[in-house]
C-alpha cells in the first residue's frame, strides 16, 4: 500500500491536512531564501561606511550600503542619507526603516505557527470522526464484529493524526529555527544602528570643535587708548 492509498483512506480531512503541508512547505521555502539573501557581516559594512564619511562622502557611504543586499545595510543606507540633517533625523530614519524590515523579516511566521498547530488538531479531529464511524458501524451490526474489521475501522481512522503529526512537527521545528534568525537578525541590526548613531554624534562633535569662534560685535565707540587726553580725539555722541 503506497502514500496515496493511505491519503485517500484517510477521509475528507486529509484535504485540509494537505491543503496545509503545501502552505507549510511554501513559507518554509520562502524564509528561507529570505533569510540566507539577508546574511551579512554588519562589521565588514560599518568599516566601509566609516571610511567614506572620514572622507565626507556620504556618496561612497550610500554606495557601499546599496551593493549589500541586507536588512542592516538598508536600514544604515536610510541612516547614511540623512547624515548632513542631524542626529534625530538620522535617528528617526534608522528607526523607520528597522520596523519595515522587522515587518518583512517577520512576515508570514505567524502562518508557520498556526500550521503547526492546525494540522494536528485537524488530524485528531479525523481520528474523532473515524472512531465515530467506527462505533456507528458497530452498533448497526450489533456487536457482532470480528477483531479485524474494528482494527481495520480503527488504523484507518488513526491516519489522519498521523499524517497532521507529519506536517506539523516540521512547522513547529521551522517556526522556532525562523524566529531565532530573526532575533538574530534584529539584534545585529540595533548594534549597527548604535554604532552608527555614535558615529554620527562624534562627526556632530568634530565639526562643532573645527567650527571658527563667532566673532563679537564691534562697539560703536571703543574706548581710546591713545591720544585719551586730546579734546579732538575724542568720541563724539552720535
Amino acid at each position: 500500500m503506497n502514500y496515496l492509498d493511505l491519503f485517500l483512506k484517510g477521509g475528507f480531512v486529509m484535504w485540509p491536512i494537505l491543503l496545509c503541508s503545501l502552505i507549510t512547505v511554501t513559507v518554509i521555502v520562502e524564509k528561507y531564501i529570505l533569510l540566507a539573501s539577508s546574511k551579512v557581516d554588519p562589521k565588514q559594512l560599518m568599516v566601509k561606511i566609516r571610511a567614506a564619511l572620514s572622507r565626507n562622502d556620504v556618496a561612497a557611504a550610500v554606495d557601499a550600503c546599496t551593493k549589500v543586499k541586507a536588512p542592516v545595510a538598508n536600514i544604515l543606507k536610510h541612516g547614511v542619507m540623512q547624515y548632513g540633517n542631524g542626529h534625530q533625523a538620522v535617528k528617526e530614519a534608522i528607526e523607520l526603516a528597522g520596523k519595515e524590515e522587522i515587518f518583512h523579516l517577520e512576515r508570514r511566521l505567524s502562518v508557520l505557527a498556526n500550521m503547526a498547530g492546525t494540522a494536528p488538531m485537524l488530524g485528531f479531529l479525523g481520528t474523532v470522526t473515524g472512531m465515530i464511524a467506527v462505533f456507528h458501524t458497530i452498533e448497526q451490526l450489533g456487536g457482532n464484529v470480528n477483531a479485524s474489521v474494528l482494527a481495520g475501522g480503527i488504523w484507518e481512522a488513526m491516519l489522519t493524526t498521523a499524517f497532521g503529526l507529519i506536517v506539523g512537527i516540521p512547522a513547529l521545528y521551522f517556526y522556532n529555527f525562523f524566529v531565532a534568525k530573526v532575533n538574530r537578525f534584529v539584534f545585529e541590526m540595533e548594534n549597527s544602528a548604535e554604532e552608527f548613531l555614535s558615529l554620527v554624534k562624534e562627526g556632530a562633535a568634530e565639526e562643532g570643535a573645527a567650527a571658527p569662534a563667532p566673532k563679537t560685535e564691534r562697539k560703536k565707540n571703543p574706548t581710546r587708548t591713545v591720544f585719551a587726553d586730546d579734546d579732538f580725539f575724542e568720541p563724539k555722541d552720535e
